[in-house]
């Protein structure tokens, strides 16, 4: 029933080659799963965390390996394209700088919706961009995914894709940028649409940068809610509650309930978090406003540095709400 895995670690460097070792990483016959490693290390002390993910379905998923960075579940007329590990593999010092090396983790997405009959325009639904030293080389990642964006059709008067960026580092020790991706083949009209409320969240491309806040995928019975990197930030794209991260908190959780009551849905909706924080001092307090405010809900949460020093915390999420679309492919 494993479909996709990330897993988190302290020190990619001396932990992945063991991860991928394990069976975490196995591919068992007829039985592939889509791996993402990444060093964000969890806050709760442990060298290691996990979020899996499983379809519970009466018959085993069709799944595929395409390919060691992109694998296929397919069902009722749609292929889920799960993608991971996309980097430039540089582990020397003439690696490309962030610009080209973004480009070139974009380019391999693209060539294997590309080689399935997709596009980035129409299929892919979610992006995950990771990158070192994030207050320094976020700013060339955001102008190469403009232009990459801009070449596909991606632009203000279409859509753009549900995205955390984040700071974050694969295996090769001179890779700057590494990416996961979620696309899924033969949508058909209706199926996408996109979340926003601008009396909590400005669009993003106020403040030049490209995603979209979250995507609704509907189906059949239900509806799937991929909610963006969410911070503490206002109508008018600024930082709000500077220096207090547990205002910044609530205002981001407030930004992710409002992007959610968009589609039809709220916090009780979510199936995880993902919770990223600057300092890792913040942890205690974090978790503990997060167990008082929603005490069932798993969540990991991890050291990963925001766009903007002023941001303290990060959050991201899927939520599922049931819907009626009986003229839509079933999940």
């Amino acid at each position: 029933t494993a479909v996709f895995r990330r897993v988190f670690l302290s020190d990619v460097l001396n932990q992945a080659a063991l991860v991928r070792e394990s069976s975490l990483a196995a591919d068992f016959p007829h039985s592939p799963v889509a791996v993402s490693i990444i060093q964000q290390p969890p806050l709760s002390g442990a060298k290691i965390a996990l979020l899996a993910y499983h379809l519970d379905r009466p018959e085993p998923p069709l799944k595929e390996r395409l390919s060691v960075k992109h694998m296929l579940v397919r069902h009722d007329g749609l292929g889920h394209l799960w993608s991971t590990r996309l980097c430039a593999g540089a582990c020397d010092a003439s690696a490309d700088p962030v610009e080209a090396q973004t480009r070139e983790v974009f380019e391999e997405l693209i060539g294997a919706l590309t080689a399935q009959g997709g596009t980035l325009r129409d299929h892919c639904i979610r992006t995950w961009l990771y990158i070192k030293n994030v207050d320094i080389f976020y700013q060339g990642l955001v102008d190469a995914r403009t232009e990459i964006f801009t070449r596909h059709g991606l632009t203000p008067a279409t859509h753009y894709l549900a995205s955390t960026g984040i700071e974050g580092a694969c295996a090769h020790r001179s890779d700057l940028v590494s990416m996961d991706a979620y696309s899924i083949l033969g949508l058909v009209p209706g199926q996408v649409t996109y979340l926003n409320d601008f009396e909590y969240l400005c669009p993003t491309q106020d403040y030049h940068v490209t995603f979209e806040r979250g995507t609704r995928v509907a189906y059949a019975d239900r509806a799937h809610l991929f909610i963006s990197g969410t911070a503490s930030i206002d109508r008018l794209g600024r930082v709000v509650h500077l220096g207090d991260v547990l205002r910044q908190l609530d205002q981001a959780l407030a930004n992710v309930d409002a992007l959610m009551r968009a589609g039809g849905s709220g916090l009780a909706d979510l199936m995880y978090l993902i919770v990223y924080l600057r300092d890792p001092a913040d942890y205690p307090r974090i978790e503990a406003r997060l167990r008082e405010r929603l005490p069932n809900l798993p969540r990991i949460i991890v050291a990963g540095a925001v766009c903007r020093p002023e941001w303290l915390i990060e959050v991201e999420g899927v939520g599922i709400v049931a819907d009626h679309r009986p003229d839509l492919p079933s999940f």
